[in-house]
């Protein structure tokens, strides 16, 4: 082995850090005996050296290495107690990534080697054993400083105004024809000139990216020839996920930032800090489990040997631990301070925020990322449940928090699918369910509404499945959501039935203009504005091919040119995008309520009609709203979920102002126009049609 020379070095900074002269190591292990760093040849395959840190600072073990160079691949081999019925999994024959690693080479193996234990010992996880994993695993790698300088976020979308769009890296872009071959699949493909196109025409202002954070394919799902490909599934909280690297590495990462930057778009992502990818006890020992099995992960409490599971993933990331909390948040401001990063939506959001009492909005990790100056900025979001105990906690985050809606999402399709007793939940779901979320100075846009996402059928799918078919997930059809809320329109699956098929789109565009006209933060998955199918699978986790990527060469073009309408009618009209809640008060500037809700011929609406199915809506901007604010914009929507046509009596226009047909779901590609007669128009069965007062023509 080669000669090096290690001193004590530094505790200020976790992870690996180049000076120009060499590279300071920092670990932290609260129960560990010693800490060796392992050193390898830059290929990966050979260790050239084994380095005792030769400090230790309170918790955090450390030392410095001169001479060493940027690239260098490295990990940790930790020695202490193997004690799994006490919480305690040291196994120094077990080569581990650091937690703070930037970079990593090679991929991991799913051999018994990464296992604590002998699996093929009738003690399982009580067993140790002593096979070296080092083969198997990825190494850590001594990053540039260069890459990492920071960047200058100036991306603020302006309250609002957000229109997200979820997307998946990989999957947004392998059957994109405009998208070069050599790109399609990576960072740069996301950020082509295509797809930058698509997205600047379509409106959107936010990308949300499906986990980038590095992540390995589930063992089980390797037996079966899947991979898990949405990726939530981390195993290095600051490293980019180099599967979807291009010609540019890691600096392609960079520069798909700066691009969107550059086309006013903000980049928001989807991260897992509620589990790791080690599993339960059964699992591999990859990094977290092999460092201090007792800090990192919560532990059954009388029962360590066994994880807390509040994230049906076979473990729990302790954030109530001071050292595993500072690692998220070191890790949220790293993707802030040195990728550009504009925000974060926090997969099982409920679990960071459980204490040992249970959920609390002022618990530890919402109180470390709230008073941070650098995520003061930046958008948080949050998927409020988990599978834990009193985990549905939709309207319950703090305020600086906006939320994913799946009651927004059920009512919806429950809705145009015709089930009893929607109409009156739409109701709420039209204003920002502000039954959820008007409380401690919320916005209306915390409500974030969605038709559909990642997980569940896709819009078009919601119209041509009434059951899933997940059968090449190879969990017979057992996986996935149970309850879709979907109606195929009377054939299961394609069809060439141009009355059915006719029957889908309007469905469609139903949903959609709906997403659009409500209040809250409209977001839209990926493929869903041309018509995108997964074939009926509503959970295509493991389905990293032609199932779950974006097909781009069957798109329907009039589903598109619809949704751009929908999204520049939106943006046009604040009275659609209100920061208030709206409740019916009175507006000192004009003395009309600012949301009305009525029945076809302008009466009340009768909430409680049990066959209560068609709405009319009328929106202006918030009573509540300062003078300064005050705006003249007033939509008038009606949502005819009856199978008939309906007569409807438009209101009084303002004066000096007249109503125009503004959106209208049976005549997809109209035009504005202004209506013949301006007291009753006919709005046809299962449709939604919105109104818009334009201003007269003044004769010169």
């Amino acid at each position: 082995m080669a000669r090096y020379t290690i001193t004590g070095g530094s505790a200020a900074r976790l992870g690996a850090h180049h000076d120009g002269e060499g590279v300071n190591f920092a670990v932290f292990s609260a129960n560990a005996a010693q800490v060796e760093l392992c050193l390898f040849s830059e290929n990966g395959l050979s260790e050239l050296a084994r380095l005792t840190l030769p400090e230790k600072t309170g918790s955090i073990w450390h030392g410095y290495v001169s001479g060493l160079p940027v690239g260098t691949a490295y990990g940790f081999r930790v020695h202490g107690s193997y004690a799994p019925e006490q919480g305690h999994r040291f196994n120094p024959n077990k080569l581990l990534l650091d937690p703070y690693t930037r970079e990593t080479r090679g991929k991991w193996v799913n051999d018994p080697a990464t296992l604590g234990y002998d699996g093929a010992s009738s003690g399982q996880d009580l067993s140790f054993d002593s096979r070296n994993s080092a083969p198997y695993v990825p190494k850590s790698v001594v990053s540039d400083p260069e890459v990492f300088t920071h960047l200058n976020r100036n991306m603020a979308t302006p309250d609002g105004r957000d229109f997200i769009y979820e997307a998946h890296v990989k999957g947004a872009t392998m059957m994109h024809p405009k998208v070069p071959e050599n790109v399609r699949g990576t960072y740069e493909g996301l950020a082509s000139d295509a797809m930058l196109d698509h997205l600047t025409k379509l409106g959107v202002t936010s990308v949300e990216l499906m986990p980038v954070h590095q992540f390995i394919d589930d063992g089980f799902l390797i037996d079966r020839g899947l991979t898990n490909y949405w990726g939530y599934n981390t195993i290095g909280f600051f490293a980019p996920e180099p599967r979807y690297y291009g010609p540019e590495g890691i600096l392609g990462f960079r520069k798909m930032v700066d691009r969107f930057h550059s086309a006013g778009i903000e980049v928001i992502l989807d991260v897992v800090y509620n589990h790791t990818a080690e599993g339960d006890q059964r699992g591999p020992t990859l990094a977290y489990r092999g460092l201090d099995n007792a800090s990192y992960y919560r532990l059954l409490q009388g029962q360590p040997r066994y994880y807390v599971n509040d994230t049906g993933c076979g473990n729990t990331v302790n954030v109530g631990h001071p050292y595993v909390l500072r690692m998220v948040m070191d890790s949220l401001r790293f993707w802030v301070q040195s990728m550009g990063i504009d925000g974060f939506r926090f997969d099982l959001a409920t679990t960071l925020g459980r204490e040992d009492h249970g959920f609390d909005q002022n618990g530890g990790f919402f109180d470390a990322l709230r008073q941070d100056p650098c995520l003061a900025t930046v958008k948080l979001i949050a998927e409020p449940w988990d599978i834990g105990p009193g985990g549905y906690r939709l309207g319950e985050f703090p305020p600086e928090f906006t939320e994913w809606n799946d009651s927004y999402r059920d009512t919806v399709r429950r809705y145009w699918k015709g089930d009893a007793h929607s109409a009156q939940e739409l109701g709420a779901r039209l204003l920002g369910s502000a039954d959820r979320f008007d409380r401690a100075g919320r916005r209306a846009y915390s409500s974030v509404n969605f038709v559909a996402s990642h997980d569940g059928f896709t819009l078009a799918d919601i119209t041509r499945y009434n059951q899933r078919h997940n059968e090449a997930n190879t969990e017979k059809n057992q996986d996935g959501h149970h309850s879709n809320f979907s109606d195929n329109c009377g054939v299961e699956g394609e069809t060439t039935d141009p009355v059915i098929r006719e029957r889908r789109a309007l469905r469609q565009r139903n949903m959609l203009a709906t997403l659009f006209v409500s209040q809250g933060t409209p977001m839209l998955l990926a493929g869903d504005e041309i018509s995108n199918s997964q074939g009926g699978n509503n959970n295509a986790y493991c389905q990293d091919n032609e199932t779950g990527w974006v097909d781009w060469a069957n798109a329907d073009d009039d589903m598109l040119t619809f949704v751009q309408k929908l999204a520049a009618f939106r943006a046009e009209h604040k009275a659609l995008r209100q920061t208030r809640f709206l409740h019916g008060a009175m507006r000192p500037s004009d003395g009309f309520p600012d949301v009305e809700w009525t029945d076809h011929k302008g009466q009340p609406l009768q909430w409680r009609d049990p066959n209560l199915a068609s709405l009319c809506l009328t929106l202006r901007c918030s009573a509540e709203a300062p003078a300064n604010e005050a705006d003249a914009d007033v939509v008038y929507v009606v949502f005819n979920g009856d199978p008939q046509t309906a007569e409807v009596t438009l209101p009084v226009a303002t004066e000096g102002f007249h109503w125009v047909r503004a959106i209208d779901t049976t005549q997809p590609l109209l035009h504005d126009f202004c209506e013949l007669d301006e007291t009753a128009v006919v709005v046809d069965a299962d449709s939604v049609v919105v109104f818009a007062q334009k201003q007269d023509e003044t004769e010169t």
